[in-house]
């Protein structure tokens, strides 16, 4: 064993997470991610997979789970091994098209993801309160800008991390609805699939709005900014005695953050099948429609927790989606990229989070009808989806890669499963294309 891996294990040890860490410093890139992934454009999908088709889709969250598990951990490993994100290790490790072809689609489906979140943030903003939608469009894009510039890093994450408690708001709604849970059991356990066109294009839009490229940028370079923040951290491959602990971090908040995520969608599938569906309401095309149509149905009280949680969520959403999308073009550059650095230290990678976020604004100015805006995004975030997770399946198992920690049978096998699923949902979608 040479000098330097020995001082490495040394100094690694010394800082090891305690053995029974508090939850919340547990929680963090995974748990975020996860709940990020039920914004206000999830949140539209879910309503319209359980107004349309009641209980009978709720098992494609049980199903996605373990999948979306296992992608998330391998991004989440990648960034704390390697102390680079997707795009840095892409550019590092693939061809220069590759890195491009990738970081093109995902900066457009996460502008057009943007727009369609700021809007539905606003939408809901103006049932609860009224007023001018255009400006609570601009409010939302300024404060989510100005608090990723202006509030230090360790901070806004623990914002973020609260945030998340907005998805209590979907727990709450499917438990003052009058539920048929056998009903619900036997459609989770012995599902009903037809292989008509609009079921197909429904699983579909599940999948790609449950496993979606701006997770797995964001959850990697969070793990990078996490071990940044520490002055002792150092990336995996030059501290190995941290492996053991810092993977048991990832699974923990990676199983748990996603749980969250898939449990807050399948409670949404419930509640809208139990009042929408039940009643006759088969077609929603926003959040905020799928909000306004719970209010004659389910009740006032059902109706202001449903409409906040689009708020709450629509908040954790847009700084991942500008976040992501900034990583990945910087990276690219390999411009300084980060929250822990100061406004002055990374200018081009704030510039394109304030660029990014203003330009979903502007979507929603456009005249550009949302719905078809949030189609596009979904064809967009299915082309990019399945290069970039046979790219990370590639890297993660590459030893000039991740050196001694490349990835495992088991986790390897439903990374690839992830990524064939996510191949079968995009067939799928172009198949059921103009049907």
């Amino acid at each position: 064993m040479s000098k330097q891996t020995r001082d490495a294990i040394t100094q690694s040890q010394a800082i090891k997470l305690p053995l029974r860490p508090r939850l919340l410093d547990v929680m963090g890139p995974g748990l975020i991610t996860g709940a990020s992934d039920d914004d206000p454009s999830g949140i539209a999908t879910y309503s319209q997979v359980g107004a349309q088709f009641g209980y009978g889709l709720g098992w494609t969250l049980l199903f996605t789970y373990p999948l979306m598990c296992a992608i998330q951990q391998i991004s989440a490993e990648i960034g704390r091994v390697t102390g680079q994100g997707i795009a840095g290790n892409l550019r590092r490790h693939m061809p220069a098209w590759v890195l491009y072809f990738v970081v093109l689609l995902l900066m457009v489906a996460n502008v057009i993801n943007l727009g369609a979140d700021l809007g539905a943030m606003a939408a809901a903003t103006k049932l609860l309160i009224g007023g001018p939608s255009q400006v609570y469009v601009a409010a939302f894009a300024i404060v989510s800008v100005g608090l990723q510039v202006f509030v230090r890093y360790s901070r806004y994450t623990t914002w973020l991390k609260w945030l998340t408690l907005s998805l209590l708001a979907y727990v709450a709604t499917v438990f003052v609805v009058a539920v048929p849970w056998g009903q619900v059991a036997r459609a989770l356990v012995l599902p009903h699939v037809d292989l008509s066109a609009t079921m197909l294009t429904s699983i579909v839009a599940v999948f790609g709005t449950t496993i979606s490229p701006y997770l797995f940028f964001w959850q990697a370079q969070e793990e990078v900014e996490a071990e940044q923040e520490n002055p002792q951290a150092r990336p995996l491959r030059v501290a190995p005695a941290d492996a053991q602990e810092e993977f048991r971090r990832i699974r923990l908040d990676t199983y748990f953050g996603m749980g969250v995520s898939n449990l807050a969608a399948l409670f949404i599938i419930i509640t809208t099948a139990a009042t929408l569906h039940a009643h006759g309401v088969t077609t929603i095309e926003t959040s905020a429609q799928a909000a306004e149509a719970l209010r004659p149905i389910a009740g006032r009280f059902a109706f202001v927790v449903f409409t906040v949680g689009i708020v709450g969520t629509g908040m954790l959403a847009v700084p991942v989606l500008a976040g992501s999308a900034a990583y990945a073009l910087g990276e690219a550059r390999q411009w300084k990229v980060g929250l822990t650095h100061l406004p002055g230290q990374a200018r081009p990678f704030y510039i394109t989070i304030a660029l990014a976020t203003f330009a979903g604004m502007l979507i929603v100015f456009s005249p550009l009808d949302p719905v078809r805006a949030l189609f596009y995004s979904a064809v967009v975030n299915g082309v990019v989806a399945v290069p970039v997770m046979v790219a990370m399946m590639v890297i993660a198992a590459k030893p000039t890669v991740m050196g001694r920690f490349t990835l495992g049978r088991i986790l390897s096998t439903f990374g690839w499963l992830s990524t064939a699923a996510m191949a079968a949902a995009s067939i799928g979608m172009f198949a059921t294309l103009g049907q």
